[in-house]
């Protein structure tokens, strides 16, 4: 994924922007199993580890901070632990930029 994603909304500071990118990437290409898109919603399966609950969940709060139009759900049930990423209408081309990327990872 490139920094061409991140939209001008964005308050973190432009120097910070590739840092955040290449963490999605680097969470994404290590922990999706499955990926279901569609306008405006992105669900993932990610591994259920701790470890990776804890990083989604550290990801998407600081996320919210510098791009506010970003809601995610973590959801732990069943062994399985869900991220779901929505955004508005007018923010499509952020969530399918993320859903590119968490496509090519996807892990079996």
């Amino acid at each position: 994924m490139s920094t061409t994603w991140v939209p001008e909304a964005c308050t973190l500071p432009t120097v910070e922007q590739p840092l955040r990118v290449a963490e999605f990437d680097e969470l994404l290409a290590e922990s999706v199993r499955r990926v279901e898109a569609e306008p405006g919603r992105l669900r993932l399966e990610l591994d259920s580890s701790p470890t990776i609950a804890g990083r989604a969940a550290h990801l998407a709060a600081r996320e919210t901070v510098c791009c506010s139009f970003f809601t995610f759900t973590l959801t732990v049930a069943g062994g399985m632990l869900l991220m779901e990423i929505t955004v508005p209408e007018r923010h499509g081309d952020v969530l399918d930029a993320l859903a590119a990327s968490a496509s090519a990872g996807v892990r079996s």
